[in-house]
């Protein structure tokens, strides 16, 4: 059931518009152009966006967000964007030693150091893996909560990415975002774009919150109906001159 606490919808004028072919140099990988180009500006990765860990800790970040998801001991969850590994970490502690945790991030580097944070804490329900900008590279049928906290906005490919995460989930599974509600260039992303681009996929809206803990929103989904082909896929629009509430 949906359970919005506030008006969840936007003002953002949103428009379906139709695929243009893109040139072979435009830099696109070509495991995504079988996909739509998302009409939006990507906001570059960057570190310490978001406060540091004993920050979000006295706010509760990381509980609030994981009692909104409902996890609990022995369930499969995928930390996506997973970075030094924050909810990583948190997440593995509340799924318990017969649960287990997937992070994901593009970035080698930051997955190594994540590694040795996992081996160091002994973490023996944790794996890690190497994504790419277009594919997290997920297990099929493997996880009942996949989580991308405050890194969507940086998804340079998000109909690729989605299509390919979303055989990850079980049944029953939940997609869960949080981020920030302002342009997706500045490290955020407008919730009705977001509702959009999942929807755009095959998710729907379950869930919506809005907390001053989470430094911004809580948006969950699950998925609905086949997965639709890539080239039927019709992406989002949003007009620069609106805004969100």
């Amino acid at each position: 059931m949906l359970r919005p606490r506030r008006p969840v919808f936007a003002a953002l004028t949103l428009a379906l518009c139709a695929c243009q072919p893109q040139p072979a140099d435009d830099g696109r990988p070509d495991s995504a152009r079988d996909f739509p180009v998302a009409d939006r500006p990507v906001s570059e990765a960057a570190e310490n966006m978001i406060s540091s860990e004993v920050q979000r800790d006295s706010v509760n970040e990381a509980k609030v967000v994981m009692d909104l998801a409902d996890i609990e001991p022995g369930m499969s969850v995928a930390d996506i964007g997973a970075g030094e590994g924050y909810y990583t970490v948190r997440l593995a502690e509340r799924v318990g030693p017969k649960g287990r945790v997937l992070a994901e991030d593009i970035n080698p580097a930051a997955t190594e150091r994540l590694g040795q944070r996992v081996m160091r804490d002994g973490l023996e329900n944790v794996s890690i893996k190497v994504g790419t900008e277009d594919n997290p590279r997920l297990p099929g049928d493997s996880f009942d909560r996949i989580f991308m906290v405050h890194m969507y906005h940086e998804v340079s490919e998000p109909y690729a990415f989605l299509w390919r995460l979303r055989p990850a989930l079980r049944p029953g599974g939940r997609v869960i975002v949080v981020d920030v509600d302002r342009p997706t260039d500045m490290h955020g992303i407008p919730p009705a774009l977001l509702f959009c681009e999942l929807g755009a996929v095959g998710f729907r809206l379950t869930e919506f919150v809005r907390k001053p803990e989470l430094q911004g929103y809580y948006a969950q989904f699950e998925a609905v109906g086949a997965r639709p082909a890539p080239e039927n896929i019709t992406p989002c629009r949003v007009s620069s001159d609106t805004k969100a509430d």
